[in-house]
């Protein structure tokens, strides 16, 4: 059973999100309160946290900054604010995805499944892979990625783009494709959600982020994966 935890201090839309995520069998903890929130995360393992950006005592932005400096659990932002580059800051700052209000609980219901769907999907013949003499592994069936040694911290999100990108050496994939891989068709957001994924990848994979060498910009086409086997 997967653990859910949902701040949002609009206690109808708390409670509309509680009662459909529960109808689909998951455990459900909630906050109406960041401060709160917080201290449920702290003292517990989550597996999606459900964040709304416009809180009384501590904005959203502000707890995903703490999450993300300690977990890479996937992080789903509610927010009011519709103009693009809000969304892009908040994806800036970790979060996965993010869902404009007012929206439909059954419509944020089937993202979650779909997204759950995704992450326990069974890998077929698992296989961890070098690139660069080593210096990058990606191992596919713990989800995992190293760089010289070291454990990288990324999300959900990001191991999946890395891992398609890498899994097509070489093959340019556009944004549109992208999306489709990662986030499914149905997805309803915007072609820079890509670029600010592949941005944050880059913080931690790259040692020249404006001179990337594992995840090369095609201009005007879309993504290559550059690293060597």
């Amino acid at each position: 059973m997967s653990k859910i935890l949902v701040i949002e201090d609009e206690v109808s839309v708390l409670e509309a999100i509680e009662a459909y995520l529960k109808k689909e069998g998951y455990e459900v903890k909630t906050a109406t309160r960041g401060y709160r929130g917080l201290e449920l995360f702290e003292q517990e393992s989550f597996d999606l946290v459900i964040l709304d950006l416009m809180l009384p005592d501590l904005s959203g932005e502000e707890i995903c900054r703490k999450i993300r400096k300690k977990s890479s659990t996937y992080v789903f932002m509610l927010t009011a604010k519709s103009a693009l580059e809000d969304r892009i800051q908040g994806l800036e700052m970790g979060a996965d995805e993010y869902l404009v209000k007012p929206f439909s609980p059954r419509e944020l219901t089937a993202r979650i499944n779909a997204l759950f769907r995704r992450l326990n999907e069974p890998v077929v013949n698992p296989n961890t892979f070098s690139y660069n003499n080593g210096e990058l592994i990606i191992d596919k069936e713990r989800r995992e990625i190293r760089l010289r040694g070291e454990n990288v911290a990324l999300t959900p999100i990001e191991f999946d783009i890395l891992e398609i990108l890498a899994s097509n050496q070489g093959v340019v994939m556009s944004r549109e494709l992208l999306i489709e891989k990662v986030l499914g068709v149905d997805f309803d957001g915007v072609d820079r959600t890509i670029d600010v994924h592949i941005k944050n990848i880059r913080k931690k994979i790259e040692e020249d982020t404006k001179n990337p060498k594992y995840i090369l910009t095609v201009f005007k086409l879309g993504y290559k994966f550059g690293g060597d086997l």
